[in-house]
């Protein structure tokens, strides 16, 4: 059985199942919260943290860490959805993004969620239906998916709201069992 199971069996008072969606980066994490009511997601909060470039590796991570828990001690997410990292052809980019990861990874591992991961080919399929899709097709069915009248207002978020509504197609699909 799924860890998150218990919060979607039928019965009173049982709250929706809440998705944190994560999009990993040392500039730019994206954050996306949806939740599961009847099998439609509704969105339910979005933050996008940047640091910038100036900022000390160790505040930047810092302020990362920082603004994660607060989000998490906000909304209460039940499980994280979080993209799987693929090799960069930029060693330094990889390396600062590894270490985000890193840090995202050890704060939602703190606060003992579960975190289960899918990569950018996967996230494409689950919401698009192929691997090949671009950015306009997955954020169409973002904004489709969540019925938003507007793109969110970043491509971070826009990625954290797409892995959200992924592991969400995943449960529906009974790929977690």
């Amino acid at each position: 059985m799924p860890a998150d199971a218990r919060l979607t069996a039928p019965g009173a008072g049982m709250r929706p199942l809440r998705v944190l969606g994560i999009d990993p980066g040392l500039a730019n994490l994206g954050l996306g919260l949806v939740e599961e009511v009847r099998k439609e997601a509704r969105l339910l909060a979005t933050a996008w943290v940047r640091t910038a470039p100036r900022q000390e590796q160790g505040e930047r991570l810092m302020t990362l860490r920082r603004e994660l828990l607060a989000f998490m001690a906000t909304h209460a997410p039940d499980v994280v959805a979080i993209e799987g990292q693929f090799l960069r052809r930029q060693p330094q980019t990889s390396f600062r993004v590894g270490q985000a990861v890193g840090v995202v990874l050890l704060t939602v591992a703190e606060a003992g969620l579960p975190v289960f991961e899918y990569g950018p080919e996967e996230v494409k399929r689950s919401l698009v239906g192929t691997g090949r899709a671009d950015k306009a097709q997955v954020t169409y069915m973002v904004r489709a998916l969540l019925k938003l009248g507007a793109t969110p207002g970043s491509n971070h978020v826009t990625d954290a709201l797409a892995l959200a509504l992924t592991h969400l197609q995943a449960r529906r699909l009974g790929a977690l069992s």
